[in-house]
């Protein structure tokens, strides 16, 4: 009988030993990388949560990274804001100051400033980050604001501001310098003043008269174009009597002439003369008032209305502000007279309504929004065959959502509108229309910028596109919706923010305005007006820097802004929690605890001690101890 030899490697003690050491190297393995494994297979069941966990974490990780970006551009956008705040309130402070004194230039010191900011603002404007303008909206690629020179002064082959304001102050002003105006007297005792086109955008517009002259008799202001007169029948006035006539400014102010009746020498300022020769001859007090009212309207005209007229040029050119003008139509009264508001827009002949007018079933459509006319009882966009075109006015005002309600004057109606590509009004009823002053449809808005239709500009009777030689002053985007949806970031699961900014907003493009109107506008030193001139420009630009409720701020972009950063500033520190918890479940499911693997290291010694020991002894046997 053979004995076989113990063969170590193959026996169950040798196996033991070998997976007592395997063990020991990766505890030690273990103890000195802190982790279960170097690899998934041996991380154990909890590992599928440390995968997903550390996936989360990957993602927190990239918002991380997108929040950085989006607050570097937010932080240099609000720093552009405040430096435009700080721009405002210097121009603000300037035009509101009393000091009027004209360098060579025409120009006060205010102005010359005021022109070095608009250079100023135009460079914040076009502030970069990284190769991205923060003022484009979605053309970030493309610089949002035109050289400022470049605006101003135009360029070789496109006018700027300043043409286009010198020939919307001679279109306002008109050749006799009276603001379009009319001056005759038709009789010796009468004086009568008229508009020398009806419909004309440009010029002074009579709105109203009133009279407190003995004996005399005020007609209108009426007909088209539109016209009043004031005939004193031979009368004198008594001294005190006074002529009070309103005017509507290109810019929508309204100034007041008042020219009261006086006995004294000389004669005060803002007075006519009563005529006081023996026997008294009322003749000559109504050449003194027609020379009176002449001289009035001429100061008015080359004092607030060039001011007036120089803001208004201001919109024409930075504004997207347009309007549609119909022509000067009669109602169906006796006697015919100009639409007005309280014109009805259907009514049986002879009474104050438009023929023909609309009838029941009629419909007409502004932008997509229908407006339906029934017989009574209107609801929503529903028109009464017998309202009033101001009531119809306001249905289109409020889809159009003008910020300059429209308007009718001298049998004109002017729609307005904040977005001249939009403007779109049909009708079933064409007649109607035509009725309304809109003989083809659709009604459209003239695009802006606008400039004076034709040449001499003194006679001009209408606004014309100029973009094709026009600047542009601003070249980011221009499509509809809210400026800050421009550019969106996701900064959580189900988080964006919008943070888009664009230079033609409101806030932004009115302050831009004002500042290059008033930067621009340079007069004669040495005229006798320049000093009136230069007042109502100041004030009128004071009053555009202070933004009215309703209209919108540099501050109010800036909020928003801010309330971007505060969404990303809460999901943050979500992120922060919720990092924190998956790096707890990774560690649990991956770490191993040093005290259980030193534990679990000296157990295996003793075991590992222990084979040792009966591998000795084994080693030891011989078939005579075995016998």
């Amino acid at each position: 009988m053979s004995i076989s030899s113990i063969n170590y490697s193959s026996s169950v003690l040798g196996s033991q030993i070998r997976n007592i050491n395997q063990q020991l190297t990766d505890l030690s393995t273990q103890l000195s990388t802190g982790k279960l494994s170097q690899n998934y297979s041996g991380m154990g069941t909890n590992e599928g949560f440390a995968i997903a966990g550390r996936s989360h974490i990957s993602n927190i990780a990239a918002y991380t990274d997108t929040m950085t970006n989006v607050n570097v551009n937010i932080n240099l956008a609000n720093t552009a804001l405040q430096s435009l705040t700080t721009i405002r309130n210097t121009t603000q402070t300037g035009s509101a100051s009393t000091a009027q004194d004209l360098n060579v230039n025409g120009q006060t010191v205010a102005q010359n400033t005021a022109a070095a900011q608009f250079g100023s603002m135009v460079g914040v404007l076009n502030t970069q980050s990284g190769n991205r303008y923060l003022f484009s909206g979605t053309a970030f690629n493309t610089q949002p604001v035109a050289n400022a020179g470049d605006i101003i002064n135009g360029t070789t082959t496109q006018a700027g501001f300043k043409t286009v304001m010198a020939e919307r102050q001679a279109a306002d002003l008109g050749a006799n310098g009276m603001g379009r105006l009319v001056q005759t007297q038709p009789t010796p005792s009468s004086v009568k003043v008229s508009e020398d086109v009806a419909g004309s955008p440009f010029g002074l517009k009579i709105a109203a008269v009133s009279s407190t002259l003995t004996g005399a008799t005020v007609t209108g202001p009426s007909g088209s174009p539109v016209s009043f007169s004031v005939d004193l029948n031979g009368v004198n006035p008594n001294n005190g009597d006074k002529l009070s006539v309103q005017f509507t400014l290109p810019d929508g102010s309204t100034e007041q002439i008042d020219l009261t009746a006086s006995t004294a020498k000389p004669t005060p300022l803002g007075s006519f003369a009563i005529d006081a020769s023996t026997p008294v001859n009322p003749t000559n007090t109504a050449t003194n008032l027609n020379t009176a009212l002449n001289t009035a309207i001429t100061k008015l005209a080359n004092t607030s209305l060039v001011a007036a007229s120089a803001i208004t040029a201001g919109n024409n050119f930075f504004n997207t502000t347009s309007s549609a003008i119909g022509t000067p139509v009669n109602n169906q009264a006796a006697t015919p007279a100009p639409i007005t508001g309280a014109t009805a827009l259907s009514g049986a002949s002879p009474s104050d309504s438009i023929s023909p007018g609309f009838v029941a079933g009629d419909s007409i459509t502004v932008n997509g929004t229908t407006l339906t006319f029934v017989s009574s009882g209107a609801t929503g966009n529903q028109l009464n065959v017998g309202d009033s075109i101001q009531t119809l006015m306001s249905k289109i005002d409020a889809i159009t959502g003008t910020s300059k309600p429209s308007t009718v004057h001298g049998g004109s109606i002017t729609i307005n509108t904040d977005d001249a590509a939009s403007l779109n009004v049909t009708s079933s009823n064409t007649g109607a229309m035509s009725s309304l002053g809109f003989s083809s449809t659709p009604v459209t808005a003239t695009q802006p910028p606008l400039r004076v239709g034709s040449s001499p500009a003194s006679s001009a009777t209408t606004l014309v596109n100029g973009s094709a030689n026009t600047v542009k002053w601003y070249t980011g985007n221009d499509g509809p919706g809210s400026p800050r949806s421009t550019a969106v970031a996701r900064v959580d699961d189900s988080v964006t923010v919008q943070y888009g900014a664009q230079a033609n907003e409101d806030a932004i493009r009115q302050q831009l305005q004002a500042i290059a109107v008033f930067g621009t506008f340079s007069t004669s030193p040495t005229s006798q007006y320049a000093g009136g001139q230069v007042a109502a420009l100041s004030l009128r630009t004071t009053q555009a820097l202070t933004k009215q409720p309703g209209q919108q701020r540099i501050e109010d972009i800036q909020t928003d802004l801010a309330m971007a950063q505060n969404t990303m500033k809460d999901a943050g520190t979500r992120q922060t929690q919720a990092k924190a918890q998956l790096q707890s479940i990774i560690d649990q499911a991956e770490s191993a605890s040093p005290d259980q693997v030193a534990s679990e290291i000296l157990s295996l010694q003793n075991a590992l001690q222990a084979s040792y020991q009966v591998t000795s002894n084994l080693s030891q046997l011989s078939l005579v101890k075995f016998l």
